[in-house]
């Protein structure tokens, strides 16, 4: 799958599940930058994370914005999640909106408990 297909897909899940969350969650999603990379930088990496990891939230969560230095936002790993599903493109959709969702949760401060009460798991 080449890369602007890989993004293309990746866009419109991200859009979706965003335009879906309930109207006190979307507010404080949509003002979250979502950044699509490829697979993870050696930066993060070398600070521990798994080369096949999915996604990940990084800077304050929304409780602690005020106090933040950088700017919150999730990155997406589309080439480990297209991996990952096998090459599936279903199951890949399916796996950036569940990523997605994850990081969002540590963002607004939502385990995944929480996550799915309010189905959004």
């Amino acid at each position: 799958m080449h890369w602007a297909e890989l993004e293309r897909m990746a866009r419109k899940e991200v859009a979706d599940t965003l335009a879906g969350l309930p109207a006190e969650l979307k507010a404080r999603a949509a003002a979250l930058p979502i950044v699509y990379e490829r697979v993870p930088s050696q930066a993060i990496i070398d600070d521990g994370f798994e080369t096949d990891i999915l996604g990940l939230f990084v800077g304050h969560d929304f409780a602690d914005e005020n106090h933040a230095t950088l700017p919150a936002q999730i990155l997406l790993f589309l080439e480990n999640i297209w991996d990952m599903v096998e090459g599936d493109a279903e199951e890949f959709c399916f796996e950036v909106r569940t990523t997605l969702m994850h990081e969002l949760g540590h963002y607004l401060g939502l385990d995944e408990d929480a996550l799915d009460e309010r189905g959004l798991l």
